[in-house]
């Protein structure tokens, strides 16, 4: 066929070509080229013009798409971008309805979404613009911002690992928003600007980048930008503008080009051109030569304009410059056309700068010869009006008509005109067609032709006319947001829902075609070799392991972990699994493939199954399902994507044999199978076959199905059959998955097809056939066909964990193993062990039948031959596994016989692990790692892969699935742990499944994919989810390497770093009517029923008001520098106010004081930790303003009694939550609960006024002569985006941590509260009708009163969170108003508290906010610790582990960050009162025992471990002489005798509690050493503690930051 064209068409002779010396050939009227390439296609029919060639491109061709910056990036002003021009345009409403790119498809975040379109697609190459405005927010390098350049970073290595190579273009239209603002394009100093913006970016990326593109259609910027203004910058000037604009953007192209040129070639080696657009131009009547030369003047007006200067003399054309020279002359009044000139030196400049041609092509237009008159614009100048013939087919754009064979015509055309001299290769950087936004999205027939007849020009251009086209680029990846068009039009490959905030990517019927033009390379047909599949040569397992006992010797598994504690249980593991571990994903044929009678399919059970009414829910079947049997390359588009090593699929019966039997083979199944198999292959994936996954032929089942023997026989035929067409391409077999479900499900209650109840005979049955089915087909494997095509064979068995109740009783424990027995031992054990069902199997059903009073076993028996034959047929052990359960002993009934009842034990789900779509099948991580273990003592360490493992979601859920997130990153991570920690011979891992699908009898309510199948659309289009980008990572890297971020960094803090641990008043001291104490709201609301948890209150609490010098001795063993404690309000003010001062409270404080520096600990004292005198409360409290001056006088006498011993202050705890939890929720005191939309704001506006005033009443009154230092401590929550990949969910994390930590520090630190909530609040306000904003606004005096009201940032931290947005709609609130939720990574560990999850990680990134936020203001850690509840266990390893891992997160942050922090406060020194929760949670490093009159301190074993840390100021490398034991003390202090509870043989009584021997012999220690702890020198170190503050500050700060020089 091809060379049938090429004589019908012909091929281009060089001689044809007349050879024209640049600049002189050109001239006015008909180019010679033109007419050249107008003369050899004129005389062509339509029938030799449209012929197809079927022929392929060159083997390196350049297969491409595109996209550009402002058209899919999105984050318009995330990182520091600066605004670009479209931005603007947008902004001003100028776009189809009002539409803005702000977040577009959000490719800012998603590089890794656009990169796994990108493999699906196959390309090689993948152009893409880089946002000036992003890297140089302003338009200059001075204003370069790190981000916007790590973005682009980050996509070019995405690109390049997978493959493919980045072509970038400098400038595709989006110009910075400031250069417009001195005339953009139009401004001469552009031209530098840009030179130094190309030079940076090749700088940069040019190491990894080798080809660019300077200007991506330029003419579109002249023309619509600055000519008809229909683009921004909006400018409508064609006379001067357009032209100037040009003239600028060919210069900066030019200087562009020489910079790399001069300073890059050589080390880089890259090209750079540009691409240009033009239309292809045809005279309208080919007869009449003017309309011929008007043809000619129109591709000289839009491509020659650009390409002329550039590829033949470095001017623009003489048609053009002619053409505009009569205009001038004709039109003397009013020159419709101004061209600039370039100097001699400007030409030589510019001519000749192109490594290539880049051509952006997409239709053409009929041009007829027509006067201008004085009219600007390129018509009106040029002489010409174009037109388009009503035949060709229209698009969604009035510009775009599909002209395909234009396009061959214009490519001869650029390579005689411009490419005759430098034979320089063309590039097609852009071609494509939009859709309307709306209708067939997905099936887009009309761009799958539209590409196929464009690519197929370009290929005759190649082949048939010689012409150098070396890249085909389609336009474009995805939907964006198109000019000013906005969304209304689609060019993508893939639809963009732009409805959806996740902004899902799902590939369209084009992107099938595309993948399938590069697969193929074009046209032609590829017989290439058929790959062989290369696997490990087999090696067979060593058999005749003894039966198992009962209970197993594998009990060890439980005796292993199951007293492992919960923290230790889900610590996460970071490693890799080793080189060549075989990742892959699943799927099964009834389940995916849909056809179920297409060409000759036979009917399975399945089949007739969900055929029948009322079996499924909503009736749904098999019937089309995903449509996989017609959707082939969309399935290895997936994959592809996904990058798996292996895929798992399964054979349906009959569909190779209809009705069971060879006799009836359908080949037209057998090649499905084949072109599965071989385009699995040609992209590396390993198939894993089973060959059977539960969809019996109809026939088959007629005959009995499986409780029939001869199945034995007629499976082992199909499997023949199998091994014999598809084994040498096919190295891993399954013969069943599941044998348990079918036996069980199918036999026991009739649940599934066949749906036979006999529960107490048929599974058992069924059962002994499937293995010895089994058995027969390993055989005729290994006896056939293993020697010549080397596979493996095993069977996919499912087992559930199964936990005892209590792992100390051993009758629970033999429950648990009689559980796995019956579950995985009763196939597992006669094929990996001995040939025969596990003991405990046949004792109980044994024992179960003579009960029933059956003559024998209904288990049935393997004879000795049978044995013999079945054991060792499996060459690995594949399981599949998805939960836990926790199993307990109990007799269940005699009556009727059923394979439930004989296992004499109950189960129930494990209660603590997330839930799932399905019920009952919870994701419990955990139990997969001992599942691995139990198997590897079980049946002799065999290699074992997870063939299965996944969790269902409900189908309402789609693409933002987090939970199936979760689920892997917390069951591969213990696969991980069986193989690193264990030694499991953990060999592959296959997540389940590959796409949603027809979920058995859930029909299709829930899903399980990675990828998203929307069932209501006939296409069935897939969309990957968060999960496959997911999963998709944990492949590329093999597991969990672990991240930088986690690694212990070596070193020390700051010479005279504070250490400290701190406590607050209400928590400890008790005392609560003693000496004259007034009430506290504490005291009121703990003694309110139902307030606080087990009715605790702190009456007594640890009784600090009497135990100073208990509490000294332990700070003092604890070797902090510092202590920070509250003062009791009610304490020393009875009523709130100096009108009743209480001396002995004041007392009470100077003692203690008095006490820690005696000890040489300094005094840090917090004014308010929450416990407001109820008088006041009576009064309004925190509502009053009020309260506002009477704070201020507290503090007056505090400062005035204790200051001259106290250098440290703080004057209010967490202002968050006095306003948001105490008056806002109601969880705490005063409890306030009805106005939650404005009392907390009002609260938080008094708090913020008080301690303004303290701060200034310390600053004027008291710093000269005490020189202390005072602030505020304010606590956060890090926040990440639950999504990582999403905007929304990244603004919502922004919120959460302005609406914390911004609603008090901003205020202090940057002066008034954040715009983001103002804006935010009174927004929400007005559109609730409210007259004004809910959040109380400062006066200019007030902003200034308290903006820089601190010397040190006071932060208490904890936690981190994930955010997602959430929509409250008109409620007014603080939730509301913030508008997010939150939750925590289920990675994270948990501690005693509900909201608090071990996550170091943020403590560090919170920590670099502040710096940033906040300039980097001096911080002390004022709190930050973590809880347990339940049992009392000295041993608090969780504790350690929490404070040497934050610990070093804030050392990171020192060290590596710069961020400037002065001390670390551990919370807290003891167990404690922990407000609504009562003394549930305990937070304290010494544990107080509360059934102990006395309220003894204890220390937990995290006393040692926290004063190691102080001792060594930080984490020494290697061995350090601050890492050496202390000696042990060699008396025991004397302690009244508590009274003895009872208790048990393995416990003692110690200090009046019940521990266990080793927690008291932890006790006993720490206990002694109290008597040899030595007195320390006190923190004398002499650096600047502030950085120098501006001069324009009050003497009283400067005065404040001389005293902190003596502080620190």
């Amino acid at each position: 066929m091809g060379c049938d064209m090429m004589d019908m068409l012909g091929k281009l002779d060089p001689q044809d070509v007349p050879n024209s010396d640049h600049g002189a050939s050109d001239n006015s009227g008909i180019t010679n080229r033109y007419q050249s390439v107008w003369d050899q296609f004129k005389g062509q029919t339509t029938t030799e013009r449209d012929l197809f060639l079927n022929e392929s491109f060159p083997d390196d061709f350049q297969w491409a798409t595109s996209s550009e910056s402002f058209k899919v990036e999105g984050g318009w002003m995330e990182d520091g971008k600066g605004e670009t021009i479209w931005d603007r345009f947008g902004h001003e409403n100028k776009v189809f309805d009002n539409q803005t790119a702000d977040l577009a498809c959000d490719s800012y975040n998603k590089v890794d979404y656009d990169v796994y379109l990108l493999r699906g697609l196959h390309v090689n190459t993948f152009q893409f613009s880089i946002s000036w405005a992003r890297i140089f927010p302003s338009g200059h390098r001075s204003s370069q911002s790190e981000k916007g350049a790590l973005h682009y970073d980050k996509l070019i290595n995405a690109l390049l690992e997978s493959g493919i190579q980045p072509v970038v273009t400098l400038f595709h239209w989006d110009l910075p928003q400031e250069l417009q603002g001195y005339g953009g394009w139009t401004n001469a100093s552009i031209v530098e600007a840009f030179k130094d913006y190309a030079d940076f970016c090749f700088s940069r990326f040019g190491g990894r980048v080798k080809t660019w593109n300077t200007f991506s259609s330029p003419w579109v910027v002249s023309h619509a930008g600055y000519g008809t203004g229909e683009h921004p910058p909006g400018v409508k000037d064609y006379v001067v503008s357009s032209y100037q604009v040009t003239h600028n953007i060919l210069k900066s192209h030019a200087e562009a080009w020489h910079v790399y040129n001069d300073k890059h070639r050589k080390t880089q080696g890259g090209k750079v051109g540009i691409a240009l657009n033009s239309d292809w131009a045809e005279p309208m009547a080919p007869s009449r030569p003017e309309d011929v030369a008007a043809a000619d003047r129109y591709l000289q007006f839009m491509l020659g304009w650009f390409a002329h200067p550039i590829f033949v003399n470095g001017d623009y054309p003489e048609t053009l410059k002619t053409q505009i020279e009569q205009k001038i002359d004709e039109c003397p009044l009013s020159v419709p056309a101004k061209l600039p000139v370039f100097t001699a030196e400007e030409s030589k400049r510019i001519h000749g700068t192109a490594d290539f041609f880049g051509l952006n092509h997409y239709t053409s237009r009929l041009v007829n010869n027509s006067a201008g008159g004085c009219n600007p614009g390129p018509h009106g100048v040029g002489d010409f009006q174009a037109h388009v013939d009503p035949l060709w087919s229209s698009t969604a754009s009035d510009w775009i008509y599909s002209a395909p064979w234009g396009l061959r015509r214009l490519l001869n055309y650029i390579s005689g005109e411009y490419l005759n001299v430098t034979k320089l290769p063309i590039h097609i950087t852009g071609n494509g067609m939009p859709t309307e936004y709306s209708g067939d999205t997905i099936n887009d027939t009309h761009r799958v032709e539209y590409m196929k007849s464009y690519i197929n020009e370009a290929l005759k251009a190649i082949f048939l006319d010689g012409v150098d086209v070396q890249q085909f680029t389609v336009q474009s990846l995805m939907d964006g947001f198109e000019g000013n068009q906005g969304y209304s039009e689609r060019f993508g490959l893939h639809f963009v829902n732009f409805n959806d905030a996740d902004r899902p990517r799902t590939p369209k019927q084009s992107a099938y075609f595309y993948a399938q033009v590069i697969g193929q390379n074009g046209f032609g047909s590829r017989h290439g070799d058929v790959v062989k599949e290369q696997f490990k040569q087999y090696t067979r397992r060593a058999t005749g392991l003894s039966s198992s006992e009962v209970p197993s010797k594998s009990k060890v598994v439980w005796e292993k972990f199951s007293h492992q504690t919960k923290f230790k249980t889900k610590m996460y593991h970071y490693g890799t699994f080793p080189e060549g571990f075989s990742w892959g994903v699943s799927s099964s044929a009834y389940q995916i493939e849909g056809g179920w009678n297409a060409d000759g399919k036979g009917p399975s059970v399945w089949d007739t199954f969900t055929q029948k009414p009322g079996n499924t829910p909503a009736n749904a079947s098999g019937d089309v399902a995903c449509d996989s049997y017609n959707r082939l390359d969309e399935d290895l588009y997936m994959l592809r994507a996904l990058r798996v090593k292996s895929y798992r699929f399964s054979m349906s019966w009959s569909r190779i044999f209809p009705d069971g039997r060879r006799s009836s083979l359908n080949q037209k199944g057998v090649d499905y199978y084949n072109r599965l198999i071989d385009g699995l292959l040609a992209f590396n994936i390993t198939p894993m076959v089973t060959l059977y996954h539960w969809d019996l032929p109809q026939a088959l089942q007629t005959l009995g199905g499986w409780d029939n023997v001869n199945m034995i026989d007629i499976f082992n035929d199909f499997c023949d059959f199998c091994f014999a067409t598809f084994g040498d391409r096919v190295k891993l077999w399954m013969t069943f998955n599941q044998p348990h479900t079918i036996a069980l499900l199918g036999y026991r209650l009739g649940q599934i097809p066949p749906n036979v109840q006999k529960p107490g005979t048929a599974p058992y049955k069924v059962a002994h056939n499937l293995i010895k089915a089994h058995a027969k087909a390993y055989h005729t494997y290994d006896d056939k066909y293993r020697k010549s095509q080397g596979g493996l064979v095993s069977i996919a068995l499912n087992a559930d964990w199964v936990e005892p109740e209590d792992v100390n009783v051993p009758r629970e424990v033999v429950a648990a193993d009689r559980a796995l027995q019956f579950q995985l031992g009763w196939f597992a054990h006669p094929i990996f062990k001995n040939g025969d069902y596990p003991d405990a199997m046949k004792w109980q059903v044994g024992n179960k039948s003579e009960l029933q009073g059956l003559s024998e076993t209904r288990l049935p028996s393997f004879t000795e031959e049978e044995k013999s034959f079945i054991k060792g047929t499996a060459d690995m052990f594949c399981v599949n596994h998805y939960t836990t359960k926790i199993a307990s002993h109990a007799t269940l009934r005699l009556s009727p016989p059923s394979y439930e009842y004989d296992l004499d034990l109950r189960v129930a789900e494990e209660g603590d692990s997330p839930t799932t779509a399905i019920r009952e099948q919870r994701a419990v991580a955990w139990g997969l790692r001992r599942l691995l273990n139990w198997i590897k003592e079980e049946y002799g360490d065999p290699e074992i892969y997870v063939t299965e493992s996944g969790v269902a979601t409900e189908a309402t859920q789609t693409w933002d699935d987090t939970a199936r997130v979760f689920y892997y990153k917390t069951y591969i991570d213990e696969a991980l742990k069986a193989h690193d920690l264990d030694g499991v011979k953990v060999k592959g891992y296959i997540a389940t499944s590959l796409m949603d699908s027809f979920e058995w009898l859930h029909g299709y309510k829930i899903g399980f994919g990675l990828h998203h199948v929307d069932f209501t659309d006939p296409n069935r289009p897939r969309t990957p989810k968060y999960s496959a980008h997911f999963y998709h990572q944990v492949m590329k890297d093999n597991g969990f390497p672990e991240p930088d971020g986690e690694k212990v960094l070596h070193g020390h803090f700051r010479k005279g770093f504070i250490w400290s641990t701190a406590t607050a008043s209400y928590q400890i001291e008790g005392g609560w009517r003693a000496d004259g104490k007034g009430l506290s709201i504490w005291d009121k609301f703990a003694h309110t029923p139902l307030r606080v948890f087990n009715d605790d209150n702190g009456d007594i609490a640890c009784d600090s008001y009497h135990k100073v010098e208990e509490d000294v001795a332990i700070l003092k063993q604890l070797k902090v520098t510092h202590y920070r404690f509250s003062i009791s309000w009610p304490r020393v003010l009875p009523d709130g106010t100096t009108k009743n001062i209480n001396e002995a409270g004041l007392n009470y404080y100077h003692r203690l004081v008095d006490a820690l520096l005696a000890a040489n600990i300094q005094p840090h004292i917090t004014l308010y930790h929450w416990d407001l005198p109820q008088a006041l409360q009576n009064i309004g409290g925190w509502e009053s303003d009020t309260i506002v001056f009477t704070f201020r006088d507290y503090a007056d006498l505090i400062f005035s009694r204790l200051g001259p011993k106290v250098k440290f202050w703080i004057t209010i705890n967490e202002p968050y939550n006095i306003a948001n939890v105490g008056h806002g929720y109601g969880a705490a005191a005063p409890g306030i609960s009805l106005r939650p939309g404005t009392l907390p704001y009002i609260v938080g506006h008094n708090l913020l006024k008080a301690h303004a005033e303290a701060w200034h009443l310390y600053n004027d009154k008291y710093r000269a002569t005490q020189k202390g230092i005072i602030s505020i401590t304010i606590n956060s929550d890090w926040s990440e985006p639950r999504n990582p990949y999403k905007q929304e969910d990244i603004d919502a994390a922004r919120r959460v941590v302005q609406f914390y930590i911004g609603w008090f520090a901003h205020p202090v630190f940057n002066g008034d509260y954040s715009d983001m909530m103002k804006t935010i609040i009174r927004e929400r306000s007005l559109a609730a009708d409210l007259p004004k904003s809910r959040l109380p606004e400062f006066t200019p005096e007030e902003i200034k009163r308290i903006k820089g009201t601190y010397d040190y940032f006071g932060f208490n931290h904890y936690t981190t969170v994930l955010a997602f947005p959430v929509a409250y709609g008109n409620l007014q609130h603080y939730d509301a108003d913030r508008g997010a939720g939150t939750i925590a990574d289920r990675t994270w560990l948990d501690s005693g508290s509900s909201w608090l999850k071990v996550s170091p990680f943020g403590f560090r990134k919170i920590l670099n906010f502040i710096k940033e936020e906040y300039g980097n203001p001096p911080i002390i850690i004022t709190e930050n610790g973590m809880s347990e509840r339940g049992p009392i266990d000295l041993d608090d390893f969780h504790r350690s582990y929490y404070y040497e891992k934050y610990i070093n997160q804030v050392l990171k942050a020192y060290l590596q960050d710069n961020v400037d922090i002065h001390g670390y406060t551990a919370w807290s020194l003891m167990d404690n009162l922990e407000w609504a929760t009562g003394f549930s949670e305990r937070f304290g490093l010494f544990y107080v025992n509360h059934s102990d009159p006395n309220l003894t301190r204890v220390a937990k074993s995290s006393v040692a471990s926290y004063a190691t840390i102080i001792k060594c100021n930080g984490f020494p490398k290697g061995p350090h002489e601050c890492l050496d034991p202390e000696p042990e003390a060699t008396t025991a202090p004397k302690t009244d005798a508590p009274t003895k509870p009872v208790r048990s043989n393995d416990t003692v009584s110690f200090l009046g509690m019940e521990l266990s021997i080793s927690d008291a012999e932890t006790g006993l220690t720490t206990t002694f050493s109290l008597l040899i702890v030595v007195a320390f020198c006190a923190v004398c170190s002499t650096f600047c503690f502030f950085k120098a503050r501006k001069q324009s500050k009050r003497m009283g700060r400067k005065e404040k930051i001389e005293m902190s020089k003596t502080q620190f």
